[in-house]
């Protein structure tokens, strides 16, 4: 019996990360759990924070999760923001905003048994990483024009090296929208299948032999619940490294003489 619960909770994790269809919601849109999850951190975020901007605005206390809701956006736009883009902060600031609760809701709600993690699905972090790519690179043209912006960003070094460098410059502005996709979706698929592995070899050993497997249970147990504070503390890293990097690529497609 202890194998067996053991068993069935190490499916839990992985399951996380697995997306599949949900014909109960519907056969026609083919909604994936994935997906519903996705628009449910977009409906929390749409919940939350117009109530906060007007007691903000009002200058009407709003408790503590609004507090908290207040540092954290004070935080990103005075200490993470303005110093990269400066005169250009009110500007952009909505979207950095945007992408880092997005992101933080999609992991946290991934914790919660029964769900999924939304950022565990490569499709899902392309797509928050082609929209980063199409918006700084817009902004940079629009601000610089087309031909200053690809001078600054391929004609690297002096003309002799051009035929070097361009092919590396592409290069590089492919492989900044590939870094942002597979880090955050390596780093919220890898926590899940940790806790898969650790209560499934669990399961294995109580299974077996059940003394050994008593000792074992309770190491496993112990070392999930630390694995899943950590995840914790990686759900609010990989917000903020995806909405601090998008904010400096930004800032370099704003200014691409620095």
């Amino acid at each position: 019996m202890n194998g067996l619960m053991l068993t069935l909770a190490s499916s839990d994790p992985l399951s996380h990360v697995l997306d599949h269809d949900l014909h109960w919601l519907t056969d026609n849109l083919q909604v994936t759990k994935h997906v519903l999850m996705l628009f449910l951190s977009a409906f929390v975020c749409i919940a939350i924070f117009p109530m906060i901007a007007k007691k903000i605005a009002g200058g009407v206390p709003g408790g503590r999760a609004a507090s908290l809701f207040e540092v954290v956006l004070l935080y990103i736009r005075d200490e993470m923001v303005k110093p990269f883009l400066g005169d250009d902060t009110q500007k952009f600031l909505p979207l950095i905003w945007t992408f880092f609760f997005v992101i933080l809701f999609c992991n946290l709600l991934g914790l919660i048994p029964g769900s999924a993690t939304a950022t565990g699905n490569i499709s899902v972090t392309a797509g928050l990483a082609v929209i980063s790519l199409v918006t700084y690179h817009f902004v940079g043209v629009q601000r610089n024009g087309l031909i200053p912006y690809l001078k600054a960003n391929l004609l690297v070094g002096p003309a002799y090296l051009w035929p070097l460098m361009i092919p590396i410059e592409i290069g590089g502005h492919i492989i900044k929208p590939c870094a942002l996709a597979i880090r955050l979706f390596a780093n919220m698929v890898g926590g899940h299948i940790m806790l898969a592995v650790i209560l499934g070899f669990a399961g294995i050993i109580s299974a077996e032999n059940m003394l050994t497997g008593s000792v074992i249970t309770v190491v496993s147990v112990l070392s999930s619940v630390m694995l899943t504070f950590l995840e914790l503390l990686v759900a609010f890293i990989q917000a903020y490294i995806f909405a601090f990097l998008t904010t400096v690529f930004l800032s370099l497609a704003l200014h691409p003489e620095h």
